[in-house]
């Protein structure tokens, strides 16, 4: 009792089959398998490496950067703050004087 649609399909896969033969595996084939997973993996493997890479750049940067700035530095450039620089100026600073003018 096989319907007709049980006959198309053994149908199709009866020329799958003969579209599709098995491969019988040789002894080389998982060296070969491996190889072609392996040359697969190697560019995103070295493309994580370079951005591994690039991050612990990126933070050894960061840290000296950060230990740099916090270390106080004594070349008493900026040792002051603005406030404290205009505290300790003079009233009266160099570079104004008082103007005469002279009338003829």
């Amino acid at each position: 009792m096989r319907s007709r649609e049980d006959e198309q399909l053994d149908a199709l896969l009866r020329s799958y089959r003969e579209a599709c033969p098995d491969r019988e595996p040789s002894a080389n084939f998982m060296p070969n398998l491996w190889a072609q997973i392996e040359a697969r993996q190697r560019f995103s493997f070295s493309f994580s490496r370079m951005a591994g890479a690039f991050l612990t750049a990126a933070l050894a940067l960061s840290l000296a950067l950060g230990v740099y700035l916090a270390v106080p530095s004594n070349s008493g450039f900026y040792s002051q703050s603005y406030v404290e620089a205009l505290a300790t100026q003079d009233s009266s600073p160099d570079f104004i004087d008082t103007v005469h003018f002279e009338v003829r």
